[in-house]
């Protein structure tokens, strides 16, 4: 199950105003301090940016804060970019540390670790694909419409599931980061991260399938 909001960051193009720029051009013009080019960085990853750091901190008004300081760490960082990640992955680091620094502030910070629910493991392969195949639950719906409905659900159903296991979904599903880098994003082990990830999608395919279940 991946939940598709936006395409994913690596190797990704972004529009300027006057025509798409490719990921290795923007950072050039962030380095040369470009106004316009930042301006997209901000209207691409502004909300998304937002999302991530919510799972760190107690109230918007302080995930609000730690997106600023962390457009404050691109703008003094930018000529420390080596390019070895992509742009967004880059972000969402500097987003992380931070909203853990913010978050430990607020209240102090719990790491889930491993998950506990009753959600078997089985019905995952050892490669990370599913045991038992989820129904394709946009080609039940009735039509495009309600496909729509099904795919905002989705995205819906991200802020109920534990936070490490919402982080980790967001990372893979909506941002497209391979699991290297979420790892590397939010510090946490390969194994870790694929039984988060399960757990994750799992939860979110329940619920998608109860909602299309005649």
């Amino acid at each position: 199950m991946v939940v598709h909001e936006a395409p994913g960051a690596v190797g990704r193009a972004f529009d300027l105003g006057c025509g798409p720029v490719e990921e290795a051009e923007l950072v050039e013009r962030l380095r040369a301090g470009d106004e316009a080019a930042f301006a997209t960085l901000v209207r691409t990853y502004q909300t998304r940016l937002l999302r991530l750091a919510r799972g760190y901190v107690p109230s918007g008004v302080v995930a609000e804060d730690v997106v600023q300081d962390t457009w404050l760490g691109v703008v003094r960082g930018i000529d420390r970019f080596q390019g070895r990640s992509s742009v967004a992955t880059w972000l969402f680091t500097i987003l992380v540390n931070r909203a853990k620094t913010a978050g430990s502030r607020e209240h102090r910070h719990r790491s889930d670790g491993w998950p506990e629910d009753d959600e078997p493991l089985e019905r995952f392969e050892a490669d990370g694909s599913w045991g038992t195949p989820p129904e394709v639950w946009a080609e039940r719906a009735e039509d495009r419409v309600v496909a729509r409905r099904l795919a905002a659900r989705a995205l819906a159903c991200l802020d109920d599931l534990p936070v490490s296991q919402r982080q980790v979904v967001l990372l893979r599903d909506v941002e497209g980061l391979p699991s290297s880098e979420v790892c590397a994003v939010l510090g946490i082990s390969d194994a870790n991260q694929r039984v988060l990830l399960h757990r994750g999608r799992s939860r979110i395919r329940r619920q998608l399938e109860s909602e299309v279940r005649p």
